[in-house]
């Protein structure tokens, strides 16, 4: 057990019996059992609770790592949603831009129809005038 050998033992029991007496000696192994069988439940529930709390460990671990790449995919949907909401401006921007110089055009366009039509009312009077 202790690197104690049966002679080593033999002398302690002898020694024991002689000081303690024949009286008390089998109280005396009674309660050094009992200290024993406590040491040994109280070893066993501390190496359990080493256990447990091991365990209680690599389950944090898991959750720390799903959470961290619950957290990585949700800041790449928030980057991809952030990038196309900054191409959504600028889309429409371009369609606006688009609608802007459609309008111009127009408005040229009818400018120009003006410029045309009241050069052709002043040639037309210029020709009705000469004849």
């Amino acid at each position: 057990m202790f690197g104690i050998g049966m002679p080593e033992m033999i002398l302690i029991l002898a020694v024991a019996l002689i000081v303690i007496g024949p009286k008390k000696l089998p109280e005396l192994a009674k309660s050094l059992g009992k200290g024993i069988v406590e040491f040994k439940r109280a070893t066993q529930d501390f190496q359990e609770s080493l256990d447990v709390k091991n365990e209680v460990n690599e389950l944090r671990d898991t959750v720390d790592s799903v959470k961290s790449d619950i957290t990585h995919q949700l800041t790449d949907l928030s980057d991809k949603t952030d990038q196309s909401q900054r191409n959504m401006p600028t889309k429409q921007a371009e369609a606006s831009s688009d609608s802007i110089y459609s309008e111009k055009n127009q408005e040229i366009d009818e400018s120009a129809d003006v410029a045309s039509n009241q050069k052709n009312q002043e040639a037309d009077e210029q020709n009705y005038g000469r004849k």
